[in-house]
């Protein structure tokens, strides 16, 4: 179809969309009339203001890279003034796009492993709370004496080593991708010239190439977005995740719940939202503690709820109640029972503030990358960690008696969810069943069929897709059809408040998976465990490789070859997309929804879509349609059990 077409399309679909056709969430449909009774404009509104949109921009055909444009390609140019042609143009906007998820992502695990290296040294009020796992990432980076040092002079090398990594500027690649790697894909990645020399260079590289003047082959290009992609992965998702389990623990299956009753008219009401747990674990210890002043304000006590990723970090570490996710944080502000939200970074969008000013709620910003006009910043020290965070609880309290009570509406919608599997709380229950060999149910519930293959839903949401619904439908599809689902990210959000994140939705699931979801759960205690199971924040996309590169070995395959797969079906963040280049990277076909800008040029389409499989043994898809995209999926899956000679 073409571009002009497809926007057209895009146009009318959204224009013509009904409050119910924009969400599934019924908490959000119940907030639109109260939003805008209250002037609220939420993303729903925006995105309708923003069409149609510019066939150039949509397809990748335009370029501001330097002052010479902006250029675009037309029937009567087609190439911009330096001549780089639409397949350049694509190539490299795409890039830009990766290296902007990707830098998130680096210095996020950067910003961790100072926060060790403080704890460490005695600076911070941090503890290491899984001292085996820092001894087992202290032997695989080989730092001698790590089994028997003591906990903070190893905690310091290791975080001291993490941080080397990140900054390296020469060498064939650090420890930290060749750990969480197979020998095979560290061969295919070396021979394509793609291995990241660390998570840095990368981006400098990467920015550098894409500036004027400087890489104009797309193909070429396309290896910098795989490199990009891998220091992603690795100096960005894996490193986070190690390192936020040795600080804050390796997190465990618990109950909570999901929804934006998760509310309290009565208590004060704190949402964390973005990505990391540094600040949100200390405001959950500050909350406890200062749950008597809160009673002397008037309140029954303080309740912290989780919004995006950062809620993801404290609903799997310490239970802590989901009230949305990304696109719900503006209609959770409509609810008039939000005291204060406070933010960290990524994925906060600005629009929170002038949403706040209808109603009583602070945005407290405590990022310095992050600050929003008519939002309070209070600087977050790892340092002051304790004190910083009492001070946003405080204000928090103090704001709870400026609530108006004939404001409040919270709608009553919530639904219990398990949440917290990390691969080694998954081997602990696989252990139950066989205690030599925790991974054998696992492998022969997948030879056998029972477990048809295995697909990661991740990502965010986009207004520009009916919010939650690719991500429930999509689920649902798939977990009937016996393949298991895993969650990360928003999408575990919109899994959560849809029920099946809890034990009774395995009855969602085809007879088979039915049979090991039972099983297992049996195995744990429990009636079942959930057909979606929770694997975390956006970070921990990383547990997933972890889980591959673990069954990959066992079986003596590649990660190509496993019948799995993983979808961003409603992606928006350019995190996303360098998180999906990192799962192509490793050889898992990605379903990717709406469309990547990159229609408007053939060679870098059929990159993607159709030669990325023989150099690298995946490719991307796509699809709008939620059965559409599970059949897809199905396919790629029954092809790898094709392939493997495992019955289909």
């Amino acid at each position: 179809m073409k571009v002009e077409s497809l926007v057209t399309k895009e146009k009318r679909e959204i224009e013509a969309r009904s409050d119910s056709e924009k969400t599934i969430d019924p908490a959000n449909l119940e907030m639109f009339e109260i939003a805008r009774k209250a002037g609220v404009e939420t993303a729903f509104d925006r995105v309708v203001k923003q069409e149609p949109k510019c066939p150039y921009c949509f397809s990748g055909l335009s370029c501001r890279n330097c002052a010479m444009g902006p250029c675009r390609i037309t029937a009567k140019a087609d190439r911009g003034v330096c001549g780089a042609t639409g397949d350049v143009m694509v190539a490299r906007g795409l890039l830009r796009n990766i290296l902007g998820g990707a830098a998130s992502h680096v210095d996020h695990a950067r910003h961790v492993a100072l926060t060790l290296l403080h704890a460490a040294r005695g600076e911070a009020p941090y503890q290491i709370k899984d001292e085996a796992k820092l001894r087992n990432l202290g032997t695989m980076l080989g730092i001698p004496n790590a089994e028997s040092m003591e906990v903070n002079k190893l905690a310091e090398q290791v975080a001291m080593r993490a941080l080397e990594e990140i900054g390296a500027t020469h060498a064939n690649g650090g420890t930290w991708i060749k750990m969480h790697s197979t020998q095979e894909r560290l061969e295919t990645w070396s021979k394509l010239g793609v291995l990241p020399e660390g998570g840095m260079l990368p981006i400098l590289e990467g920015m550098h190439r894409t500036s004027m003047g400087n890489d104009a082959d797309p193909v070429n290009l396309i290896l910098g977005c795989i490199k990009a992609g891998l220091a992603d992965g690795f100096y960005g998702l894996h490193m986070s995740t190690d390192l936020q389990d040795v600080l804050f623990g390796t997190p465990k299956p618990k109950f909570s719940e999901a929804g934006m009753g998760v509310l309290e008219a009565d208590y004060v009401n704190i949402a964390c939202h973005g990505h990391v747990p540094i600040l949100s674990e200390k405001i959950v210890e500050a909350a406890e503690a200062l749950q008597e002043e809160a009673k002397k304000a008037g309140a029954k006590g303080i309740n912290v709820v989780g919004i995006c990723c950062t809620g993801n970090e404290i609903l799997e570490r310490q239970g802590i109640p989901q009230v949305g996710n990304e696109l719900n944080s503006e209609l959770v502000i409509a609810t008039g029972a939000l005291d204060a939200m406070v933010v960290d970074y990524q994925c906060i969008f600005p629009a929170l503030v002038p949403a706040a000013q209808c109603f009583h709620t602070k945005i407290i910003t405590t990022a310095p990358i992050v600050k929003i006009p008519g939002a309070e910043h209070i600087e977050f020290d790892e340092k002051r960690a304790d004190e910083v965070a009492k001070e946003i609880v405080r204000r928090a309290i103090e704001n709870y008696k400026q609530r108006d009570p004939s404001k409040v509406h919270i709608p009553k919608f919530k639904t219990e969810l398990l949440a917290g599997f990390s691969v080694e709380a998954l081997l602990e229950v696989l252990s139950k069943i066989n205690s030599e060999d925790p991974l054998a149910p696992l492998v022969e519930s997948i030879a056998n069929g029972d477990i048809k293959g295995a697909v990661a839903i991740v990502g965010c949401n986009n207004p520009r897709v009916p919010h939650d619904l690719m991500h429930v439908e999509l689920a649902k599809e798939l977990v009937k059809r016996d393949i298991l689902v895993l969650a990360t990210g928003c999408a575990a959000h919109a899994h959560a408040k849809a029920g099946l994140m809890k034990p009774e939705g395995y009855k969602l699931a085809g007879e088979r998976l039915q049979r090991v979801l039972k099983a297992l759960g049996e195995a744990a205690g429990l009636e079942a465990l959930p057909p979606v199971l929770h694997f975390g924040s956006c970070v921990d996309n990383s547990r997933i490789n972890q889980l591959l590169k673990a069954l990959a070995e066992k079986l003596g395959v590649a990660i190509k070859d496993l019948p799995v797969a993983a979808s961003a079906p409603e992606y928006n963040t350019e995190k996303a997309l360098s998180i999906g280049t990192w799962a192509v990277a490793l050889g898992v076909t990605t379903h990717v929804n709406p469309l990547p800008r990159i229609t408007g040029s053939e060679v870098v389409t059929n990159l993607l879509t159709k030669d990325a499989e023989q150099l690298i043994g995946a490719k991307f898809i796509h699809s709008p349609d939620p059965k559409e995209s599970a059949d897809m999926i199905e396919e790629v899956i029954l092809e790898k059990r094709r392939k493997l000679g495992l019955p289909a």
